[in-house]
């Protein structure tokens, strides 16, 4: 099957099985792992830790809204709209995911903590019950880091 990759700032990435879509702030999600010879664009290792349910319907940094059911992340300095693979080192499962916000801080960040995944990533991963898992983060496709700004209300006035 032949593979296309396409970036731009509001398509995160196509490829073969995968499809990631940034064109709302409130459609974002990944499936499937994207074609192995997708370069590895830089590596990082330590701790994932996933955001609590509170956050749902909230904006994030980037400006979109936090949905818990889609593949989103937190990174402290990774660009927004980044798409990294991460992969649980202690049972090799692995989500694509886009960061759309800054952390993780507090305890979490003093512990290791490396991104906070939302939810969802944390499922597809294995470490809803453990909360916190060793994990491996690879960079696919580097993001604009543009922020989501709202559209402007059109004020409608009467003249008379």
């Amino acid at each position: 099957m032949q593979s296309v990759v396409h970036i731009c700032p509001r398509i995160g990435l196509i490829g073969t099985g995968v499809f990631l879509a940034l064109s709302s702030p409130s459609v974002i999600y990944a499936k499937t792992a994207p074609p192995s010879n997708l370069p590895v664009l830089k590596t990082q290792v330590g701790d994932a830790t996933f955001y609590a349910a509170r956050f749902h319907g909230r904006k994030t940094a980037s400006g979109r809204i936090f949905d818990k059911n889609k593949a989103m992340a937190a990174h402290r300095t990774y660009p927004f709209g980044t798409v990294v693979r991460v992969t649980n080192l202690r049972n090799r499962r692995s989500v694509n995911v886009v960061i759309v916000d800054r952390g993780p801080f507090g305890k979490n960040r003093r512990e290791g903590a490396i991104i906070d995944v939302s939810p969802a990533a944390a499922e597809r991963l294995g470490i809803l019950r453990t909360g916190q898992s060793r994990v491996k983060l690879e960079v696919l496709a580097w993001g604009d880091g543009e922020r989501v700004t709202p559209t402007p209300k059109i004020v409608a006035s009467a003249h008379r």
